[in-house]
């Protein structure tokens, strides 16, 4: 069975006990009691269920926040989804970034993902920043999976995007804590900050403690980073894996087990 699409569900779940917090050690318990999958999680099945069945991004999203509404959405979109004509907002929040993942797996070209990246995004975040928050998410997943190094995933990330990648994990949260910042909801808080979190890690487990290292919205900037951790070291360890399946129920590990049977292989360590 493929686990492929899994680590940004991953992120979300570990990082949902740690929202607006921020740990003082890597060395943490990732799990507890009350860990769960949130808005990330059911918005990214969303689009992995829109793939699947060839439908729209916009109508899987609202059909999944209908099931699911209660997993911690914002109030803009859910003003959106409870519309009778939901119109896009010029949202500029990592919404659009955080449910990108699935793309940047089931399309192999950069010029697919990047355009699959800005519909999946433009129904609700038609915003430059809400746009290049799920493209650079995408492309740096698309770009892992395939090989590139971390230097040619940073590089091309600056060039196509106006983010600033701190160069270091310890050097982002010295500068935080000295100016009192929180990592906080907007593409421009939070998408350099996953990027980060990755490009400064060793393993896909590192990546995810980073997250909440860094603290602030950590569900979905581990999310984030999961995503693509997973596409570069194809490695996840297997008691993470099954401790975040536990919390997942089985119609979402059906849909997710759909979807990496047809574009996954399996990832776990030995």
């Amino acid at each position: 069975m493929g686990i492929r699409m899994i680590g940004s569900i991953i992120g979300d779940i570990i990082g949902s006990i740690w929202e607006g917090k921020q740990s003082k050690t890597k060395d943490v318990e990732l799990f507890n009691e009350y860990s769960t999958f949130t808005d990330d999680t059911v918005l990214t099945l969303a689009v992995v269920e829109a793939i699947l069945e060839k439908r729209g991004y916009q109508s899987e999203i609202i059909r999944y926040y209908k099931k699911y509404p209660h997993a911690g959405y914002g109030h803009m979109f859910k003003d959106w989804a409870n519309s009778s004509k939901p119109q896009p907002y010029k949202s500029y929040g990592n919404g659009s970034a955080m449910r990108v993942s699935p793309i940047a797996y089931a399309f192999d070209d950069l010029k697919t993902v990047l355009k699959e990246a800005g519909k999946s995004a433009e129904i609700t975040h038609n915003s430059p920043d809400g746009i290049a928050g799920a493209q650079a998410i995408a492309l740096s997943i698309l770009m892992a999976r395939k090989g590139s190094s971390k230097a040619e995933i940073r590089s091309q990330i600056s060039k196509r995007f106006r983010f600033n990648i701190a160069d270091g994990v310890e050097e982002l949260r010295k500068y935080n804590i000295e100016n009192w910042i929180v990592n906080g909801t907007s593409v421009e808080e939070s998408v350099p900050v996953a990027l980060l979190c990755f490009l400064d890690s060793d393993s896909f487990e590192d990546t995810i403690r980073n997250a909440l290292y860094l603290g602030g919205d950590t569900d979905t900037i581990a999310s984030m980073a999961g995503g693509i951790a997973q596409a570069f070291y194809q490695k996840i360890p297997e008691w993470i894996l099954a401790e975040s399946r536990n919390r997942l129920e089985e119609a979402q590990l059906d849909i997710i087990d759909r979807f990496n049977n047809k574009y996954g292989i399996d990832y776990l360590e030995p």
